[in-house]
């Protein structure tokens, strides 16, 4: 009878010690080690919460002073003021050492662009220093190339910086050309211009431009006094006007043999007023090439007016002889060329024109290729004229010959 009372009491005693917290765990009452860390948890979350809990008020401002006060120093940049460019102005351009050939090709078009950039915007600003600023930028230019232009004629390639364009000096945006009209029926649709030396040029070629000129001073021949006359009478304004025949030279043989003051009048007084009136004038052209000296210079010093375009004659047998007369009038006078008279000649110590008709064919198509793909040259015309033998004349007995056809096969890879 007393064992069924005491195991019933025995039973009740845990719930009722649990009292009110009959929901505890019950293993927490049974582990003195239990109750003692939920005593800690308990009063480590009343006075130490600051440690358990990330302070977000003000926390980088206590960072730095903690710093500040255990004298720790802070990583910065070490910036030097004097190079930060100012706000929405031009970023600078920087020279770089690098051993990179296609990074320095890269930096250094970047310079260009910049430049260029810098350029513009001058001009733009300031529209009425236009005149002084591309003066001085083609005496830069040309003060720049000068030191390698000699270079060329032995390497056969041209050191010069070439200009973006001068086709608006390319008659019909073709620069294929050529001299006298004999050849003008096999070439139609394949020239932008031609002439024939005279002030009314007479034949066509489709819509290539027919080009007049004033040759001489009207002394040289009995022709260039009929020519001279007939210029002086010419009431039209024609695109382009062509200047003096090869003035340098003595008279005879093809050139007019002019003094430069006979010349400067001439060129004022009926040259100037037709390009006043909106023709684009080509200068004289020299005899001595790349030599020439103590003519031009004093004649483009005189005239009121200044050629738009250089007048020249390539007669050379190489790349390199091409490039020496292209470089020398380009780097002296800043102007856009046309090569009004170029043929396969000897010049190296006389005057003596090919004769192999391999190498005349080899030196046409160099020289198509050469002045297509140089941008200073606006238009080339084969030579027609007076002594260059029997082998290069186009046109022989009325028939096109071999020098003839080449130059037709030289054109159509263009045009």
């Amino acid at each position: 009878m007393i064992t069924t009372p005491l195991l019933t009491l025995f039973l009740l005693l845990p719930s009722l010690a649990l009292g009110s917290n009959g929901h505890a765990n019950r293993m927490d009452i049974r582990s003195h080690a239990r109750q003692r860390n939920h005593a800690r948890a308990a009063a480590l979350q009343e006075n130490e919460s600051h440690l358990l809990r990330r302070e977000f008020n003000d926390a980088v401002e206590h960072k730095m002073a903690r710093k500040l006060a255990r004298n720790v120093e802070f990583a910065k940049r070490k910036a030097d003021g004097s190079q930060c460019r100012p706000k929405n102005s031009t970023v600078p351009t920087t020279s770089w050492k690098n051993t990179s050939p296609s990074s320095t090709a890269s930096i250094t078009s970047s310079s260009v662009v910049a430049s260029s950039t810098t350029t513009t915007d001058a001009a733009t600003s300031s529209s009425t220093d236009q005149p002084q600023s591309t003066q001085a930028s083609t005496e830069q230019q040309a003060a720049t190339s000068s030191s390698t232009a000699d270079n060329s004629a032995a390497t056969g390639v041209s050191l010069v910086s070439a200009p973006a364009s001068y086709a608006a000096h390319t008659p019909n945006g073709n620069k294929a050309g050529v001299s006298a009209g004999d050849s003008l029926g096999w070439l139609s649709g394949k020239l932008g211009w031609w002439y024939d030396w005279s002030p009314n040029p007479s034949g066509s070629c489709g819509n290539a431009v027919s080009v007049p000129m004033i040759w001489g001073g009207g002394s040289a021949d009995g022709e260039d006094a009929a020519r001279l006359e007939a210029f002086k009478s010419m009431t039209s304004v024609p695109q382009y006007i062509i200047g003096f025949e090869e003035p340098d030279c003595s008279a005879g043989s093809g050139s007019a043999g002019m003094d430069v003051g006979t010349a400067i009048s001439l060129w004022n007084q009926y040259v100037v007023p037709k390009g006043e009136a909106g023709s684009i004038l080509v200068g004289p052209s020299m005899c001595k090439q790349a030599a020439e000296s103590g003519w031009l210079g004093p004649f483009m010093a005189g005239v009121t007016r200044k050629p738009d375009i250089m007048n020249i004659h390539v007669n050379k047998n190489s790349a390199a002889g091409i490039y020496a007369d292209i470089d020398h009038y380009y780097n002296t006078y800043g102007l856009p060329i046309w090569v009004t008279e170029f043929a396969c000649v000897d010049d190296s110590t006389s005057f003596i024109p090919c004769t192999d008709q391999s190498e005349i064919d080899s030196f046409i198509h160099t020289a198509v290729d050469i002045f297509e793909s140089d941008s200073r040259i606006a238009g080339y015309a084969y030579s027609n004229g007076y002594g260059l033998g029997d082998v290069w004349p186009m046109v022989s007995n009325g028939q096109l010959t071999a020098s003839g056809q080449t130059y037709l096969a030289a054109l159509s890879k263009y045009h």
